[in-house]
């Protein structure tokens, strides 16, 4: 979408009257270092050239109404600043009013006139490309614009962060909204998320695509099985603790872990520690290897990855299974794994040029065939951070 394209789509809702803010907000997808963020550990996502768009105007009284295009049917939301309290009826618009609730919380920023927002996302629904962290970054921005704040990428990402904990009631990371606000187009960022330390890799793909596979399936359990993962950890980590000096199981590494692993009592507990650990080593070896050239290694930390995601935190289930697994069978293949939460969601595969078409194909046939309804497939680049829309 343009910016005259959104413009033209906000002035058709709210009408001429100023020109309007316009923002850019990309979607997430994380390459390696899955359920690793909230132990202590490293990530290892990019920002993607799909997001959302935000186009925004003050407004002279107190409310703020929002539209969106995904969800014309829902009409024009209008919310106030003087209820700024949490509306399960009110749907997308609670992760917009988080964030103007979040910077008079964090910071004592309070909007000080109501707004008309018009958004639209090519990011797919319930995808677990994190369109919700988009959202909130998003409108991050949309503040800072309208009202002069001066809230820089980084702190913006963590009030998004804040803003899920605390109004929306989801346990999450602080990955998606910082690889959202901080992406780097061509470029992965290597989070320590204990620190916030951070650095750029480049992801030099010559040859080959990112290709994302989402697997359609309503995700119904998603936040509630992340929250049970996050406290089944914590009950591993207070188990290690008797042992072992550490303040998270990102502190571990494979050796560590092997010599004090008898102190977890759950055989589960045990398991989902096993793949927070692994899989921060993983993270740090993947970024080591593609600093060499060697995507080939690096795809098949992406493999071990998927592995240990489906056996030890079980969060994958049939649908993402399917995808991964058909497309580990297609030539041309360089890494494929789940990404995001799980139960649903999104596959990322490296996969070479002359490999895209028929990967699409026959992984689109065969999960059809065994799942009872059809993936979409989208081929991605990695992008920059949220901007304001040239």
């Amino acid at each position: 979408m343009t910016k005259e394209e959104l413009i033209q789509a906000f002035e058709k809702c709210f009408g001429k009257g100023g020109e309007p803010a316009a923002v850019f907000s990309p979607g997430r997808v994380n390459l390696i270092g899955e359920h690793t963020d909230y132990n202590g550990g490293h990530v290892f996502p990019c920002a993607l050239t799909i997001g959302t768009y935000f186009a925004a105007r003050k407004r002279k009284d107190r409310l703020v109404r929002f539209f969106s295009g995904n969800y014309p049917q829902a009409g024009i939301v209008e919310r106030s600043l003087d209820a700024l309290q949490y509306e399960k009826s009110k749907g997308f618009t609670n992760y917009l009013m988080g964030m103007i609730w979040a910077y008079n919380e964090r910071y004592g920023l309070m909007a000080d006139t109501g707004m008309d927002i018009y958004l639209w996302g090519n990011i797919p629904s319930a995808s677990g490309l994190s369109s919700s962290a988009s959202v909130e970054v998003g409108m991050g921005k949309v503040l800072n614009d309208l009202f002069g704040y001066d809230i820089s990428n980084q702190e913006i990402a963590l009030t998004g962060q804040y803003s899920e904990n605390n109004y929306n009631g989801v346990n999450c990371g602080i990955m998606d909204q910082f690889a959202i606000a901080m992406g780097k187009k061509d470029h992965a960022i290597f989070l320590d998320t204990a620190t916030l330390e951070y650095e750029y890799a480049p992801i030099a793909l010559s040859g080959m695509k990112i290709v994302i596979a989402c697997t359609n399936k309503k995700r119904g359990l998603a936040d509630s099985k992340y929250n049970e993962r996050r406290s089944e950890c914590e009950t591993a980590l207070s188990d290690l603790r008797k042992v072992v000096d550490i303040k998270a199981l990102g502190e571990l590494d494979e050796e560590a872990f092997e010599k004090y692993q008898a102190a977890i009592k759950s055989p589960v507990h045990l398991m989902r520690a096993r793949h927070a650990v692994y899989e921060n080593q993983r993270t740090i070896r993947a970024v080591e290897l593609l600093r060499a050239g060697d995507v080939n290694a690096f795809g098949q930390l992406m493999n071990a990855s998927h592995v240990s995601l489906r056996d030890d935190y079980e969060v994958t289930g049939i649908e993402l299974d399917t995808l991964v697994e058909e497309a580990w069978k297609i030539d041309g293949v360089i890494g494929s794994r789940m990404t995001g939460a799980g139960f649903g969601g999104c596959t990322v595969s490296i996969v070479k040029d002359e490999a895209v078409d028929r990967f699409i194909d026959e992984v689109g046939k065969n999960y059809l065939s065994k799942i009872g309804y059809a993936a979409d497939f989208y081929v991605v680049e990695i992008g920059d951070g949220t901007d304001d829309l040239k």
